[in-house]
């Protein structure tokens, strides 16, 4: 499983630039809440933080979802990396349905290696071994969530969904967002918004 690390600044056709300035309109930073009526199982009540979004398209992390019965020793265990007394317990978390066999760390700011793609000010995304291997040591970013797989949307996909009512959109809680408390982030971000459930069957738009 080492090379599903490799160093990544692509996903398919997005670019992960760090730094990149993003364009009025555009997701990049933003967390995607999935409507109630939902269509695809797949993202049935599920929090996704968009990593990536330009006119060719978006990418994102579920962040609230387990990845069936993987944990983060059977990770190390595949890597080969040792774990250590100070190793934390993270879950290994459903990133998406798009090459579910490469991994990503989302984290804190405060963990930058050579392969880190700096999002915003307070959130990263890193896909090497190393930052595993740092993880395992006790030397990894203070917040960090493990997730296998990705969500990918082609040219004008994304606002297609939006335009049907598939999601609202917030900005990041990072207390939602690095939570452990997988189960209650969905209701957590809606209630971030002052959103009820049971009222947006009659709501027209997104947030």
């Amino acid at each position: 499983m080492k090379e599903i690390f490799s160093p990544i600044k692509k996903v398919g056709k997005i670019s992960m630039k760090p730094n990149a300035p993003t364009a009025p309109g555009w997701l990049t930073g933003k967390m995607l809440v999935a409507m109630p009526a939902m269509a695809d199982p797949r993202f049935a009540r599920t929090v996704v933080y968009v990593c990536s979004h330009s006119p060719s398209g978006a990418m994102g992390l579920v962040v609230n979802r387990l990845f069936g019965e993987a944990d983060f020793p059977m990770l190390l265990e595949q890597l080969n990396v040792k774990a250590s007394p100070d190793t934390p317990e993270i879950p290994v978390q459903f990133g998406g349905p798009v090459e579910m066999g490469r991994g990503f760390v989302l984290h804190s700011n405060d963990y930058i290696g050579k392969e880190t793609t700096r999002i915003d000010d307070s959130v990263s995304v890193t896909a090497t071994v190393e930052i595993i291997e740092d993880i395992a040591r006790g030397k990894g970013p203070a917040r960090a969530l493990m997730v296998l797989g990705y969500a990918g949307w082609g040219e004008g996909q994304l606002e297609e969904e939006l335009k049907n009512n598939s999601w609202l959109t917030t900005d990041v809680d990072e207390d939602i967002l690095f939570d452990s408390n997988l189960d209650s982030k969905w209701d957590r971000a809606m209630a971030q918004m002052g959103i009820s459930p049971g009222m947006l069957s009659s709501m027209q738009g997104t947030a």
